[in-house]
This record gives C-alpha cells, sequence and structure tokens, in this order.
C-alpha cells in the first residue's frame, strides 16, 4: 500500500483500528510495527486469510488510533527513526535509509 491520502479504518482483534497497510510481508510488517511503535503508537497487526495454502503469509497492520493518517504524518515529517531522524516518504516506502531528501535528487531520477 503507498501513501495515498485515504484515511481507513476498522477493526482488528475486536479493536477499532487505523489501518496502515494491508496485504504486506512479514519483513515489512516488522519495520511499520517498530517505527510506530518507537513513536508511542498502539500497533495491532494480524495475519491475512490465505486464498491456497502456496500463498505468502501477508498481514495488515493498524494502529488504536483512529485519528492517526500516515499520510499526512510522514509527509508533515511529524514521525521519528529511532535515532530520532525525521521520516521521510522514501524511507517509509523502504526505498531508501537516507532522511535528508533532496528534491532535485528525486527530479532526476525519472
Amino acid at each position: 500500500m503507498s501513501l495515498s491520502g485515504k484515511h481507513q479504518y476498522g477493526e482488528l482483534q475486536g479493536t477499532r483500528v487505523t489501518f496502515v497497510e494491508k496485504g504486506i510481508s512479514s519483513a515489512r510488517m516488522s519495520f511499520l510495527k517498530n517505527l510506530l511503535e518507537v513513536n508511542g503508537f498502539s500497533v495491532l497487526t494480524d495475519l491475512e486469510k490465505k486464498k491456497n495454502e502456496d500463498d505468502p503469509d501477508l498481514y495488515t497492520i493498524g494502529v488504536t488510533d483512529l485519528v492517526f493518517n500516515p499520510t499526512i504524518w510522514v509527509y508533515d515529517r511529524k514521525l521519528r527513526t529511532s535515532d530520532g531522524r525525521k521520516v521521510t516518504p522514501d524511507y517509509w516506502l523502504q526505498k531508501t535509509e537516507d532522511t535528508k531528501p533532496q528534491y532535485w535528487e528525486s527530479m532526476w531520477e525519472q
């Protein structure tokens, strides 16, 4: 799931949550869970049901803060890494570990 701006909420494990991402791998779920917990959010995860036995395990992750919107928090640079750096969209999407974006660098990559 990308940073779409759409606020999605529902229920995980009997608790109302704001969905952060759905249909993600275990590694992605661990990354997001750690990042969100570092920022003080109560995080819930759930293993999605498989359609076929051969399908990989996919997870849904959400936070109990119903006002949380990942897009707003990332683009407003409100989230921090465990070492205090501000989270950028590319860091959130795990494209880079760099948290000092320079708009002209991504402009020339296109």
